[in-house]
């Protein structure tokens, strides 16, 4: 495996995707990001992390201007939002930048953020979609965040609603498709750990590791 490749996970809440993520890149030791971006984001822009996250994986708006009624543009850095560049996507652009960087220097797993649109040039990019049965993914909701089932269904339809939004707004690809992913895959169906595992062969195959 000496030439650098990533994998890009989009997935709905509750299907493990996290999860998956983490242990495909232990597995294959190479490094994983998910909210690790905003981090990074923060660290780019001078922006605040708490502020961030309550812009990630939203599609475009003027969140700046309904909160603050701001007019006049303000620069940071390169970054800058006004009235024609609302701040949601200058969280897009200045994640894309991170995405793009990293992916430049080592092989990686990214989840969310449209990785796999802002990376659709890279020579050895593998893009997958999981899923999950709706109980596997209510009892994970349940368990992860405190709800009831009630709640943990409630919360599943807004997330996969904003994570829906966010993909189509800021790519010329449809969420959830099989056409937008080279898998896409049920986690339910073999469980976390053969999830991962299958993942790996298939990348393995497709990208053709070298196992020297």
């Amino acid at each position: 495996m000496n030439q650098r490749f990533v994998i890009n996970i989009g997935r709905q809440l509750g299907s493990g995707g996290h999860l998956i993520g983490q242990g495909i890149a232990r597995e294959l030791g190479i490094s994983f990001y998910d909210k690790e971006l905003i981090q990074l984001a923060s660290q780019e822009s001078g922006l605040a992390k708490e502020f961030l996250e309550q812009l990630d994986e939203k599609k475009g708006q003027g969140f700046f201007r309904g909160m603050f009624g701001l007019r006049n543009s303000i620069m940071i850095d390169e970054y800058y939002f006004n009235d024609n560049y609302p701040s949601s996507e200058m969280l897009f652009k200045i994640q894309s930048d991170v995405i793009r960087s990293l992916a430049e220097k080592q092989s990686c797993v990214f989840v969310g953020r449209c990785a796999d649109y802002v990376l659709k040039d890279h020579p050895r990019a593998v893009n997958i979609f999981i899923t999950a049965d709706l109980p596997d993914r209510i009892n994970r909701v349940c368990r992860n965040q405190k709800m009831t089932e009630e709640k943990a269904m409630d919360y599943i339809k807004k997330m996969d609603k904003k994570r829906a939004d966010y993909y189509n707004y800021y790519t010329d690809k449809q969420w959830g498709a099989a056409v937008s992913y080279h898998l896409c895959i049920n986690s339910s169906a073999l469980g976390i750990e053969k999830t991962i595992s299958y993942i790996i062969e298939f990348v393995d195959k497709k990208l053709h590791f070298d196992k020297k």
